[in-house]
């Protein structure tokens, strides 16, 4: 298209389209120029697939629309900023700023596979930009190489939120409908389940296996194969990751509950874009479920203690060459004679166990690793350990507690949706632990599943304090109805706990039209 002023077409009566950027299936990309504050920006047409109902394409447009703002509410330098949402001929035209730079698709396409290294570096950044999605309740669905840029400034952009789904929307997708590319889609949304964060993690572990092999691990030669082997196949094994395998394999896991936690993930995946290495032990193991995320660096498994046996005759000191064996033969026959003794007085002891006290104790017990129970009648445990023996060992730590509690504010919301983050029903979390370090598992369930959310972790580590909360709002992208439910948070390791419920309603209203300026968003009571 020219530049020349006045020869390009105008959207919204505001943005110039200049050139194309880059077109795919949901539309095309245009490098334009906002005429009001005079900056070039990014304009993504939207087209609807064609044979599709009006009424599906203008559902369709509607919720891109209200799906492209909740992506502007994500503030993170690894996403990219969506100015505005214009309307022009009945479409919405998603406004976003313009990223120079290259693709992460047409990077490996002009130069092939990249080294872990560099590979992990641009997984942190893509995974720092959906963790702040899903803080948002925003799921991104279409992570893939072409949704990642690759700025000249150096920063990596996680773009393209217009197929975006916010959570807590009740109907949003349409029957039948499939959204995003086949080959990074996950198992779950292959089979038509309701997708969570972890599909989004599913995506980026496809995408870091595609970077760092130079192929998709999945990709067949139809979308119906290609799904069909997503969900059946076992993972390729990747030759080229190096230290970078264990955290594909760990994002590839088939059970959303068993992927590798995204804030575990991010911190494996910076430590190897800084060219380190994880310790060992830290990401390999399977599971992958998030009851096993824990701060880097995880000490590895320690060998339970086992006490050296005591010596059962005194040591002797040879006294020279010619002695050594006449020694060593004494030697070994006094211990023989000691364990022979030894073996006696027990089969003596356990013959005559009855005759002992009448409370249990035997009269020929002489280990002292072994208390007399008439000795310890008391109902709490002493403070101070009894001397032992071989046998004795400290007294193990006792079971770990967990206590949640729920509260809620602005639980009964009534205005025009989706409401602002600080007017939408939210809630709080309080988790306590009875003792440190530990890692809680937990989720947010509610009574009628509109609000459920996948497992997340907690850390509590040594030293720190023994209380943490966790804070969700609840929104929708529907524009009238009113959704009622009951939310609570399921604890289930370290023990299996239930916070107290908290009842909540949302009523979306739609505005009246008016002469005047369009009224702010209506507020809960």
């Amino acid at each position: 298209m020219s530049e020349e002023p006045g020869s390009e077409r105008l959207i919204a009566g505001r943005y110039r389209l200049l050139s194309p950027l880059g077109e795919g299936g949901m539309g095309t990309v245009w490098r334009a120029r906002d005429e009001v504050l005079h900056r070039e920006v990014a304009v993504k047409e939207v087209r609807a697939p064609h044979g599709l109902a009006t009424s599906e394409v203008e559902r369709l447009y509607a919720r891109l629309e209200r799906e492209a703002w909740a992506a502007a509410r994500v503030a993170n330098r690894n996403v990219v900023t969506v100015y505005d949402v214009a309307t022009q001929d009945g479409r919405p035209w998603i406004v976003m700023e313009l990223v120079r730079g290259i693709s992460l698709a047409e990077l490996l396409d002009a130069e092939g596979p990249l080294s872990p290294q560099r590979t992990a570096h641009i997984g942190a950044e893509v995974l720092s930009a959906l963790r702040a999605a899903h803080e948002a309740g925003v799921l991104h669905r279409d992570v893939k190489p072409a949704n990642v840029l690759l700025s000249n400034d150096g920063r990596v952009v996680l773009t393209d939120f217009g197929i975006a789904q916010v959570e807590g929307s009740s109907a949003l997708t349409m029957t039948g409908e499939v959204i995003g590319s086949p080959e990074f889609l996950a198992p779950e949304r292959a089979l038509g389940r309701t997708p969570g964060p972890e599909s989004d993690l599913w995506s980026l572990g496809v995408l870091l296996y595609a970077a760092v092999e130079g192929n998709s691990p999945f990709r067949q030669t139809t979308p119906l194969s290609t799904l069909r082997a997503i969900v059946d196949e076992e993972l390729p094994p990747p030759y080229r990751a190096g230290p970078l395998t264990p955290v594909i394999e760990g994002l590839l896991r088939k059970d959303p509950a068993e992927r590798l936690p995204a804030d575990r993930a991010e911190q494996e995946l910076r430590i190897i874009g800084a060219g380190g290495t994880p310790r060992a032990g830290t990401v390999q193991g399977a599971p992958y479920a998030p009851t096993m995320a824990a701060p880097f660096p995880q000490e590895p498994p320690t060998t339970p203690y086992r006490p050296a046996p005591t010596p059962t005759s005194t040591p002797v000191t040879t006294s020279g060459p010619p002695d050594r064996n006449r020694r060593a033969t004494a030697v070994l026959i006094a211990g023989l004679v000691v364990l022979a003794l030894a073996i006696a007085g027990l089969t003596y002891g356990l013959l005559n166990r009855d005759n002992g006290d009448k409370d249990g104790s035997t009269a020929k017990d002489t280990d002292p690793a072994v208390s007399s129970p008439a000795q310890t009648k008391t109902d709490e445990p002493s403070d101070t350990p009894s001397p032992s023996r071989s046998e004795s060992t400290t007294s193990a730590p006792p079971p770990q507690s967990v206590n949640v509690s729920l509260s809620g504010s602005n639980t009964d919301y009534t205005g025009s949706c989706p409401p602002d983050k600080s007017a939408a029903p939210n809630f709080t979390a309080t988790l306590t632990v009875g003792r440190l370090p530990a890692t809680v598992t937990y989720r947010w369930v509610s009574k009628n599943g509109s609000v459920n959310g996948g497992w997340k972790t907690l850390t509590f580590p040594a030293g720190g304090g023994r209380t943490q909360e966790d804070r969700r709002f609840v929104t929708t992208e529907d524009d009238s109805g009113t959704f009622e439910d009951t939310i609570s948070v399921e604890v289930r390791d370290p023990v299996e706990k239930t916070s107290n419920s908290v009842p909540f309603s949302l009523t979306c209203v739609t505005e009246t039209p008016s002469d005047t300026d369009e009224a702010s968003p209506t507020a809960s009571p």
